[in-house]
C-alpha cells in the first residue's frame, strides 16, 4: 500500500517499522470507527437494534401511575414496577457524593466514555475477562434504560461468541451514553439513572426505595442512608438491608470508604457511621397496606375505563405514569381509618363476649324458650364454604363427594390469619384447616365510613372496612345493605315537598295497609322497635328524631311508597327500591355512596351534586388529560332542603337517637343533623351525620345478615356506627390546619323557626284539630318509653 504525499510518513533507518506502526495506528482507528458506525446502523443485521431518536428523546420505562390526595400526599400507586421519578433537587448532596464516589468518580469530566474504564474494558478482553471492564453512569444508564443485555433481536451469529457478544454490548452502550450525554445533561442523567435502579422489595427508582425502606424522599436522606442506598446497586438482593444486615452493612461501609477517598467525607465522620447499626422503617408499598386501600382499589377500576376515552388502554395505569389528584384528604382520611378501628376493636371485643361459646350465625326460634329466641342454622358454613375457591378446587378432584371434599378442607395447614389481640388487629402463624377459617373470619364485625363536602360534591375520606387486605370488599360504594331508619328523611321530605307542614302533629299509633294500598290478602301493619304505641301527638321533628315507625308508616300511606321512590331517585338513589309500605322502614338495600349523595341534598341547599373523587389526570410530563368540575343540580327548594335539616337536628336534642354525639364534644357551638338506622335483628347499624360544610356516614355490621347481636341494646345503629361518626369529627375539629370547623347552617332568606316548626315565606299553619287533640291519651296510661332507638 503506497501514501504518497503524507508527510507524517517516516524517513531513514526505522522507516519500514514506523511506517508500519503508523499505518496500523490510523488503519486501526479507521476500522474502528467503520466498526462503530456499523454497530450503530446495525450493518447487515449483525449487531442488533440500537435506540432509534426517538427512544433517545423519549426514553421509556414503566412509571407507576400516583393516586395523589388533595393536600399533595401519594396515598398510593398502580404499578407493574414501583416506579415515581424523581427531580434532580429532590437528590440529597449525600446521595450524589456517595454515587459518584462509588460509581464514577469522573462523571463531571466525561462525555459518556472514561478513558481508565476503556482501558480496563480492553484489558478485560485481553485477557478473556471481561468482567474486569467498568462502566460509567451514562453507560450504565444505557444499559438499563434500553436493555441493551436483553435485546430478544439477536439473531446474528456474533452473539454465539462469548467476547465478540461482549465487545457488541459494551460498544452499544458506548454509543448510546454518548448520545444521551449529548442530549442531556449531567443533572439530568444522574437523574435518570437513579430512576432506573432496582432496590429489591419491589422498589424501582430511588424515590420507591426511599419510601420503602425509610419512609422518607431522597431529599431527607442522611449519610448513612444514602450510602446504604448506593451500596445495593451493585447487587440489590445480595445487600438488602431489610432481609441480609450482614452484608448490606459492610457494603454501606465501603462506600462512606469511597467518599471519604474522594474528599466527600471526613475521617472522623467515617470513624463514626461506620460503627452506627442499620436503621430502617421498611414497609413496602402494595394495594394492601397505606392510605384508603378500598377507595384506591375503587378508583383503578374507575381509571382503567375512563383512560381509555383518551386513547390509552386500560393496562396503562400500571406502567404509564398518570396522576390521579383525588378529593381525600390524607388528613381526614387518617382521622376516618382511626375512627373506625379504635371503635371496631372495641365493638368486636364486645362481640366476642356477647356470643362467647356461641356461633353467632342465628336464626329466631319458633319457640321463645331460650334465651335470646335465636338458635344456629344449621349447615351455614358449609353452605359458605361451598363459595369458596378451595371448595371448587377440591370438587374437581372429588366430584359431587362432600364428605371427602370436607375432610380435606377439615384438615389442618400452616396458614397466617387476622386475629383481634392484645387491643389491636393483628395478623398471626397458626395451623387452621380452611373451614376453622371460614368460621373465624365469619365472626368479624365490619365497619365503611364515608365522608364529603355537600358544597362541591368532594370525596374526603372513604374507609372500605377494617382491613383491606383480608376483607377486600368494599362496603362503601361495592355492598349495598338494608339502611333501617336512615332512609326515613326521604319519607318525610316527600311529606314536605308536598305541602305537608312541619308544625303538623302525627300520632303515634298503629297504621294498617291493606287492598287500598295494593296489599292483596293481607294487610301490614308496621310496629315500633318495642313492639308499644304511646299514642302520643307528636311533631314530625320529635317523631323523626325518635324514629317513630308509626308516623313513618303514616306518611308513606298519605304520600304512597310510588312517590317516595321517585324523590329518593330525584335525590341521588339510584338502587331499586321496593314499591311496598314497608319502604317507610328503610328495606330496599343501598349503599353508604348513594345514600351520602342524597343526604348531600339537604345540607347543601337543595343542590344534589354527584360524589367526586378526582380533580383532574395528568400523563408522565404533568400535562392535563382531564378535569373535573362539581355536577350540581337543583332537585328541592332551600326552604325544602333546610326543614329537613331542622326535622334532622331534633335527633341530636335530648331524648333523640343521636344525643350521644354530646359525648363526643361536637355539639357545642355547632349545628349537626343526624339519623341512626337499625335493621331486623340488628344486622345492620347506621349512623347519618350532616354539618353545614362536611357530611359523613357509617355503616357497621357482619358480612352475613344472620350474624348480628341479639339485642337493641347492643346492636342499634347508635351504639354500633354513631360513635365511630363522633371520634371522627372530634379528630376532624381538633385539627386546626383543616378548613372544616363548628358553625351553623344556613338559613334561607324569608325563614321562620318556632320551635319544632319552620315557616316558609308566606307558609301559615292551623293548629291540629279537636279530634286529633282526643286521640291524646292521659299520661297515666302511656305505657313507659323504651330507652332505646326506634328501628
Amino acid at each position: 500500500m503506497k501514501f504518497p504525499q503524507m508527510g507524517f510518513l517516516a524517513k531513514g533507518k526505522f522507516k519500514k517499522l514506523i511506517n508500519f506502526l503508523y499505518v496500523s495506528f490510523f488503519g486501526g482507528i479507521a476500522l474502528f470507527v467503520l466498526y462503530l458506525a456499523a454497530v450503530n446502523f446495525n450493518f447487515l443485521w449483525l449487531f442488533g437494534k440500537m435506540p432509534s431518536v426517538e427512544d433517545l428523546d423519549n426514553p421509556k420505562s414503566e412509571i407507576a401511575s400516583e393516586v395523589i390526595s388533595s393536600d399533595g400526599v401519594v396515598l398510593g400507586k398502580f404499578f407493574y414496577e414501583n416506579r415515581s421519578p424523581a427531580d434532580f433537587e429532590e437528590l440529597s448532596p449525600k446521595l450524589i457524593d456517595a454515587l459518584i464516589a462509588t460509581e464514577d468518580v469522573r462523571f463531571t469530566k466525561h462525555g459518556g466514555i472514561d478513558a481508565r474504564s476503556m482501558i480496563r474494558v480492553f484489558t478485560g478482553l485481553a485477557t478473556l475477562n471481561p468482567s474486569g471492564g467498568g462502566s460509567t453512569i451514562s453507560q450504565q444508564l444505557a444499559k438499563n434504560l434500553f436493555r441493551l443485555r436483553r435485546d430478544d433481536s439477536f439473531e446474528s451469529f456474533l452473539y454465539d461468541i462469548p467476547v465478540v457478544r461482549t465487545l457488541i454490548i459494551k460498544t452499544k452502550e458506548w454509543i448510546t451514553a454518548v448520545k444521551l450525554e449529548r442530549r442531556y445533561t449531567k443533572p439530568e442523567i444522574m437523574k435518570m439513572y437513579l430512576d432506573t435502579i432496582e432496590f429489591s422489595s419491589g422498589a424501582h427508582g430511588i424515590k420507591s426505595a426511599c419510601k420503602t425502606y425509610f419512609q422518607k424522599s431522597p431529599s431527607e436522606l442522611n449519610t448513612n442512608e444514602a450510602a446504604l442506598l448506593v451500596g445495593m446497586i451493585q447487587n440489590p438482593s445480595r445487600f438488602n438491608p431489610k432481609f441480609r444486615p450482614q452484608y448490606a452493612k459492610p457494603r454501606r461501609n465501603i462506600v462512606l470508604s469511597q467518599m471519604v477517598r474522594y474528599g466527600k467525607l471526613s475521617k472522623d465522620e467515617f470513624d463514626q457511621l461506620k460503627e452506627e447499626d442499620i436503621v430502617l422503617n421498611y414497609s413496602p408499598e402494595s394495594q394492601n397496606n397505606g392510605p384508603a386501600p378500598h377507595f384506591r382499589e375503587f378508583l383503578k377500576a374507575w381509571a382503567k375505563k375512563e383512560i381509555t376515552k383518551y386513547g390509552y388502554e386500560p393496562e396503562d395505569i400500571y406502567n404509564k405514569g398518570f396522576k390521579f389528584y383525588t378529593t381525600i384528604d390524607s388528613r381526614m382520611q387518617a382521622y376516618a381509618e382511626e375512627a373506625v378501628h379504635d371503635h371496631m376493636v372495641n365493638q368486636q371485643k364486645i362481640f366476642y363476649e356477647h356470643w362467647k361459646g356461641r356461633n353467632p350465625w342465628v336464626q329466631r326460634r319458633n319457640s321463645e324458650t331460650s334465651a335470646g329466641g335465636y338458635e344456629e342454622i344449621p349447615g351455614f358454613i358449609e353452605r359458605v364454604a361451598k363459595r369458596t375457591a378451595v371448595y371448587r378446587e377440591l370438587k374437581k378432584k372429588f366430584g359431587d363427594d362432600d364428605d371427602k371434599i370436607f375432610a380435606e378442607m377439615e384438615k389442618k395447614e400452616e396458614m397466617t390469619i387476622l386475629v383481634l389481640e392484645g387491643g389491636d388487629y393483628v395478623e398471626k402463624d397458626t395451623l387452621i384447616s380452611h373451614m376453622d377459617s371460614l368460621r373465624h373470619y365469619k365472626k368479624f364485625l365490619h365497619m365503611s365510613m364515608m365522608a364529603m363536602d355537600p358544597r362541591n360534591g368532594n370525596i374526603k375520606a372513604w374507609v372500605g372496612d377494617i382491613n383491606f387486605k383480608y376483607f377486600k370488599y368494599d362496603k362503601v360504594e361495592q355492598s349495598k345493605r338494608q339502611p333501617g331508619s336512615t332512609f326515613k328523611p326521604f319519607v318525610y321530605v316527600t311529606a314536605i315537598d308536598n305541602g305537608f307542614s312541619t308544625c303538623e302533629v302525627v300520632v303515634d299509633e298503629p297504621v294498617t295497609f291493606g287492598a287500598e294500598d295494593g296489599l292483596v290478602g293481607t294487610t301490614y301493619t308496621p310496629k315500633n322497635s318495642n313492639g308499644k304505641y304511646t299514642y302520643r301527638p307528636l311533631t314530625l321533628r320529635k317523631a323523626l328524631g325518635e324514629s317513630v315507625n308509626s308516623v313513618s308508616a303514616r306518611l308513606i300511606k298519605q304520600f304512597k311508597p310510588i312517590n317516595v321512590i321517585n324523590m329518593a331517585h330525584q335525590l341521588g338513589i339510584k338502587s331499586e327500591l321496593d314499591n311496598s309500605p314497608s319502604l317507610c322502614l328503610g328495606v330496599s338495600d343501598v349503599s353508604l355512596y348513594e345514600m351520602l349523595g342524597g343526604y348531600s341534598v339537604f345540607a347543601n341547599g337543595g343542590k344534589y351534586t354527584e360524589p367526586m373523587f378526582v380533580t383532574r389526570i395528568e400523563d408522565k410530563h404533568g400535562e392535563l388529560i382531564r378535569e373535573f368540575l362539581p355536577d350540581q343540580k337543583e332537585v328541592l327548594s332551600a326552604e325544602t332542603a333546610y326543614k329537613m335539616i331542622h326535622l334532622m337536628r331534633g335527633s341530636t336534642l335530648p331524648g333523640g337517637t343521636s344525643a350521644r354525639l354530646a359525648s363526643y364534644d361536637v355539639l357545642s357551638g355547632n349545628e349537626v343533623a343526624g339519623k341512626t338506622g337499625t335493621t331486623s335483628n340488628f344486622s345492620d347499624g347506621w349512623f347519618m351525620g350532616l354539618t353545614e360544610n362536611l357530611i359523613a356516614g357509617v355503616w357497621s355490621g357482619a358480612d352475613d345478615r344472620a350474624i348480628h347481636f341479639r339485642s337493641i341494646s347492643l346492636g342499634q345503629g347508635s351504639r354500633m356506627s354513631l360513635p365511630a361518626y363522633g371520634m371522627f369529627m372530634q379528630k376532624v375539629y381538633a385539627d386546626e390546619d383543616l378548613e372544616y370547623k363548628k358553625s351553623k347552617f344556613s338559613v334561607p332568606a324569608g325563614i321562620r323557626v318556632s320551635g319544632d316548626c319552620i315557616f316558609s315565606p308566606g307558609e301559615t299553619y292551623s293548629p291540629p284539630s279537636d279530634s286529633t287533640r282526643q286521640k291524646y291519651v292521659s299520661p297515666a296510661t302511656i305505657q313507659p318509653e323504651d330507652e332505646e332507638e326506634m328501628l
